[in-house]
């Protein structure tokens, strides 16, 4: 995965980055008009697509990667929103357990265990979708893009538990 992160890290120059028409507003109107997680989740990408389209050069890859690391750090910040409050409520649900529970495994273990076990997914289903491109130009944008929408998905399954 290491190998991965830094050939996408690299599709994005510092050149293009400036000349970016990327905005996080497109996802957030979705997101703002979308009432269950299967509305949600087709707000991901919503940015990017709309940067793709705006920007000039969005469509190659360079243009591709840009936009989507840049809507990545949006759900990504998201994410680590939803997964504190998620935190906070798991150690308060912990603190109200009776005693006799006490020295069991609680809500905020579970909590920490299963993000732990998401990262590695995470990481070696976008390596596999990498892995479809063969090496080719659309290998960036798609462990890119692949990255975005496992981040969404995370991100809007631990919104409810904050």
């Amino acid at each position: 995965m290491i190998r991965l992160v830094a050939a996408v890290a690299l599709l994005a120059t510092p050149v293009m980055a400036q000349e970016l028409q990327y905005t996080d507003r497109v996802t957030q109107n979705c997101l703002e008009g979308a009432e269950s997680y299967g509305t949600k989740i087709d707000c991901a990408g919503a940015s990017a697509g709309q940067c793709m389209d705006d920007t000039p050069g969005g469509s190659s890859t360079v243009g591709m990667g840009g936009c989507l690391e840049r809507e990545l750090a949006y759900w990504d910040g998201l994410l680590n929103s939803h997964y504190k409050a998620a935190m906070a409520q798991a150690k308060s649900l912990d603190a109200d357990r009776p005693a006799s529970m006490k020295d069991l495994p609680g809500a905020a273990t579970a909590l920490r265990d299963m993000q732990r076990a998401w990262i590695p997914f995470r990481d070696k289903a976008c390596a596999y979708e990498a892995s479809l491109w063969s090496g080719g130009t659309g290998q960036g944008p798609a462990a890119l893009s692949c990255l975005l929408q496992q981040t969404a998905k995370q991100a809007l399954t631990l919104e409810p538990w904050g």
